[in-house]
């Protein structure tokens, strides 16, 4: 029997659907030689504190995994190559009422379709700052807080998540706004997530890659299904980028309980062929994966060197 057309039954493509980064992820580091599978962050509850005010009434931050720009550590700007020397290794902050000039080129974001030409799409600062002098937020947290996601689980969660919520009590934060880029960023601001609401702070993630944020288990989670590098809006589309913020916040405010996930009604685009490139070994040659294992050896020494430095 012939099977349906999709023009005729009106199906969406079967690749329309989020991409399932922690399949590919492993699959991914096994075809250019790792063979230890990555074991990703698992839990199946999560803790949940309802906003203990208003958002009117609330101060809020944002937790990022974006790297301060560092002219010494090499190239940062639109469209680089994965950078290992412009890693961080332990929690920063930084000063909101200032611009700051955070980068991505240190992370595993999606090089072939985003160019990460637009802060505003990974570090929504500039809308919160919007909200709160329109009254939607109570106020802007003097400090927003970066995470290192070059960490082990233990490490994050024993050092870094403290010390993020440390720093969110010193500032009275009342809610955070949590904004990840890679992988393994997803995953790590997902167990700060965790650790925040279960020591009394309200959290939203704000993500792209469903399958790590749910697999962590977070409170509030607002999906967009754009490529890594993106979540919190399109570039160059401040509409995009405020309605995300805002959507983010409605989460904030009233989802019923834990592992509430909400998904952005935008599009990257109406095509959805994008979702086959991020680390598809489908789409690798033999000699593309052989380069990017020379590639990968050389940044773990850079970073290794690095973390020896920082210690």
């Amino acid at each position: 029997m012939a099977t349906p057309s999709d023009d005729l039954t009106g199906f969406a493509s079967d690749d329309d659907a989020p991409i399932p980064y922690m399949a590919r992820t492993r699959e991914y580091y096994t075809a250019i030689g790792y063979t230890t599978p990555y074991r990703w962050a698992h839990y199946v509850e999560a803790p949940f504190q309802p906003l203990r005010k208003s958002l009117a009434q609330s101060r809020v931050t944002i937790i990022t995994t974006s790297a301060p720009f560092d002219a010494a550590k090499g190239e940062q700007g639109p469209g680089a190559k994965y950078n290992g020397a412009a890693k961080f290794y332990s929690v920063y902050d930084g000063d909101t009422s200032q611009p700051h000039d955070l980068r991505i080129s240190h992370i595993a974001y999606d090089r072939v379709h985003t160019s990460a030409e637009d802060s505003g799409t990974w570090f929504p600062l500039p809308q919160l700052h919007r909200l709160a002098s329109e009254g939607r937020i109570g106020e802007v947290a003097p400090r927003f807080f970066g995470a290192p996601t070059n960490r082990s689980h233990r490490v994050t969660i024993e050092t870094d998540a403290p010390e993020i919520l440390a720093r969110c009590r010193a500032d009275r934060v009342d809610a955070a706004v949590l904004v990840p880029n890679c992988p393994v960023c997803h995953q790590t601001l997902s167990v700060v997530a965790r650790h925040l609401e279960a020591n009394g702070v309200p959290t939203v993630v704000m993500g792209c890659a469903k399958d790590i944020v749910e697999h962590t288990a977070v409170p509030r989670f607002l999906f967009s299904d754009f490529p890594l590098g993106n979540s919190a809006g399109k570039p160059h589309d401040v509409a995009s980028q405020a309605l995300t913020l805002e959507l983010a916040l409605r989460v904030l405010e009233s989802a019923p309980s834990a592992q509430t996930t909400v998904q952005s009604p935008l599009r990257w685009n109406a095509d959805p062929s994008w979702k086959h490139d991020y680390n598809n070994i489908a789409a690798l040659s033999a000699d593309e994966l052989a380069r990017r294992r020379r590639e990968f050896d050389a940044q773990k020494e850079i970073a290794r060197g690095l973390r020896e430095t920082a210690a």
